[in-house]
């Protein structure tokens, strides 16, 4: 028999054998079940708007359903409209009675035939109440009735269950019974309440379970955005990138990744994430920069704007100021970290020691340096930080330790993320495994430790977590260690030989600039180094998978996502429009449902008003369609395993009852 105490714990849950029948009965029908959706999306990179459109329309998965349910009975335009009611149903709602009221809506939404069709607000809800319950119900299908209350509002629980679920009645009983729920639901005035309630369920249930695989951000403005998303997604998990390791450590209080954020922030024009996601306050920064190189053109600091920002055209020589102010200030950071840890063998990235005077101009390499006004640099100490700088350092520091909402992001970036998961026969992870030229797994010290594989994945992983959970100077060794995962040559979020920033902007164009990519980034597009690779992780080679990102995929060059022989899928697609260039698409998402595996292609959307207002969505292309030839149950997935030991465990304690060990109460 099973540990006694285990089953004495359990007994308090469930404590006579009728409770444990139940509960038996229970999770056995939930084994036959098929599995839900998981949908995975990788390299946001700040994109919210796209991204809290994929999630509302489940990448095309909303739209399919609306096709399967409808069909040709009804036309292309309602099917929008219908489409745009369950991604935005606030915001349609508002829409529809004001043009109900009389008052000059869109033109778009004033045309709109099946609209006008539709004599009366009443008959308006009567018919869309019609159609999401009909939506609901596809979607629900596949889930036990107590899965999809739980989801329900406590208010409304009642009506939306009779809804869904009336065909405990006769054909013509049935339909009387639904139609006065309908008539009672317009009457009371409570449409609104139950159609957005509706909605939500579906966008619920479309997405099982969402899985980002790194870099939520970098290049776009709304990484903050993203986070609030998140916050309201019953589940999902968070694979770190190199992107959001670098935003973990500042968060955390790593003094050269604050000024890295900042940095990579302004040269990109994306300041809204840190002063209007975060309330970061960037005026001492301003102040100190226009203090320091007020005659200063900057002229190889302006930064770059991809969205036409007109905040950034109104000040743009102010950013230019602040953007070398900061850059030289993490310079001097990055050099301080490196140079307190010689394990990590990245001297010649401490790379302000490394400039000398030739002919009164400064040179690195040889090679003489684009800008030539550096004043806070002092030659005998060229990593001590003017006064005036660390007093701005520690003013940010506080700023970022005093924001409530990145502490809470910083928190949900830990509790829901990892730097790898195993889920369902798929590997998820970033970046890369770290490989020599041979395929053999790279050797790596950590704090002492010789690791490599899934236990330099392990290792990593627990440094992370004493960065943030830690103490004392293992705490601020791990914080340190942030700054090697964003850079390091070995680090599996990175994995290039170095980071050649600082030559970028200080070097021309040429051979300086090079970043070599490790081993992994080559032999991963083999099968049999996939293979050894899930091996290393506890997969079955034959049948796993690797999904991971970091790489743009250059659709537009012939690139394509699937790999290996179909053993790893790269899902960077390009959801930032800074990527875009580079893949010719706006992002992929893998989807695994009880069929099989799907993976879709993006193309750029629109806009969100256009979405309200027109129905206007994102137009999504399927690339692959691996569908298995029986259907995916609960009892084949990983929560089918840990529910097949919970039916063991209760077996147990039924018996025990049955026997009498243990008595019933």
């Amino acid at each position: 028999m099973q540990d006694e105490r285990y089953l004495r714990l359990l007994s308090e849950k469930f404590p006579n054998s009728q409770a444990v029948i139940s509960e038996l009965i229970n999770l056995r029908a939930i084994l036959s079940l098929p599995k839900g959706t998981e949908h995975f999306v990788s390299d946001l990179h700040g994109a919210s708007m796209a991204f809290i459109h994929m999630i509302k329309n489940a990448s095309g998965v909303v739209r399919k359903k609306v096709d399967e349910v409808y069909g040709d009975t009804i036309s292309e335009e309602e099917k929008r409209a219908i489409c745009a009611l369950i991604y935005y149903p606030d915001e349609r709602l508002e829409l529809i009675k004001r043009f109900y009221a009389g008052e000059e809506v869109d033109g778009i939404l004033n045309q709109n035939s099946q609209i006008s069709n539709l004599k009366s607000l009443d008959e308006w809800y009567r018919t869309r109440l019609h159609q999401v319950v009909n939506i609901a119900r596809a979607v629900t299908i596949k889930y036990s009735r107590s899965k999809v209350e739980k989801l329900l509002p406590p208010d409304y629980a009642y009506i939306i269950r009779e809804l869904l679920h009336e065909s405990h009645l006769e054909q013509h009983d049935r339909n009387t019974y639904y139609h006065a729920i309908i008539d009672a639901i317009i009457e009371t005035g409570c449409a609104d309440q139950v159609l957005i309630a509706i909605c939500y369920l579906i966008h619920s249930l479309t997405i099982d379970t969402l899985h980002i695989v790194g870099d939520i951000f970098d290049r776009g403005s709304g990484a903050a955005k993203i986070l609030d998303v998140l916050d309201t997604v019953r589940d999902y998990d968070i694979e770190w990138g190199n992107h959001d390791i670098e935003w973990m450590g500042a968060m955390a209080g790593n003094m050269a990744l604050i000024a890295t954020v900042l940095r990579v922030s302004i040269r990109y024009a994306n300041i809204e994430t840190l002063e209007e996601g975060y309330g970061i306050n960037l005026l001492p920064l301003a102040n100190f920069a226009m203090t320091v190189y007020g005659d200063d053109p900057c002229t190889i600091w302006q930064t770059k704007d991809f969205d036409n920002n007109p905040r950034l055209t109104r000040s743009a020589q102010l950013m230019a100021k602040m953007h070398k102010a900061i850059s030289i200030i993490q310079f001097k950071l990055e050099g301080q970290t490196v140079l307190r840890h010689p394990e990590w063998k990245m001297d010649d990235r401490a790379v302000l020691g490394q400039l000398t005077i030739n002919n009164e101009q400064l040179t690195f390499k040889g090679q003489v340096l684009l800008d030539q006004n550096l004043p806070t640099l002092d030659p005998a100490d060229p990593y001590a930080l003017s006064q005036e700088e660390s007093d701005l350092m520690n003013q940010l520091a506080r700023s970022f330790r005093k924001s409530e909402k990145m502490q809470k992001h910083l928190r949900m970036l830990y509790e829901h993320g990892s730097l790898y998961l195993v889920r369902n026969g798929f590997l998820l992870y970033h970046a890369a495994i770290p490989l020599n030229a041979d395929g053999s797994f790279t050797e790596t010290e950590v704090f002492g430790q010789r690791v490599s594989g899934k236990a330099l994945m392990d290792c990593t992983d627990a440094i992370v977590r004493q960065a943030y959970y830690g103490e004392g100077q293992a705490k601020q060794d791990a914080l340190d260690y942030m700054l090697y995962l964003w850079e390091g040559a070995n680090s599996p979020l990175y994995n290039k030989d170095k980071m050649t920033t600082f030559e970028r902007y200080f070097l021309p164009k040429g051979p300086a600039w090079d970043e070599h990519k490790g081993a992994y980034f080559s032999l991963a597009d083999d099968e049999k180094i996939c293979e050894k690779i899930l091996k290393e992780f506890g997969l079955d080679p034959a049948t796993g998978r690797i999904v991971n990102g970091h790489v743009p995929v250059r659709t537009i060059k012939g690139e394509t996502p699937m790999r290996a022989n179909g053993k790893r899928f790269v899902i960077d697609g390009g959801f930032s429009k800074p990527y875009q260039e580079k893949t010719g698409i706006a992002g992929y998402t893998l989807i695994y449902n009880s069929h099989g595996i799907q993976l879709v292609e993006h193309e750029s959307f629109e806009s969100r008003e256009q979405a309200i207002l027109s129905g206007s969505d994102i137009h999504n292309r399927t690339l692959l369609q691996d569908f298995s030839g029986h259907r995916i149950r609960i009892k084949d997935t990983d929560k089918g395993k840990e529910l097949l030991e919970q039916i063991h465990s209760l077996e147990q304690l039924l018996q025990a009852y049955r026997t009498g060990t243990f008595r019933e109460r």
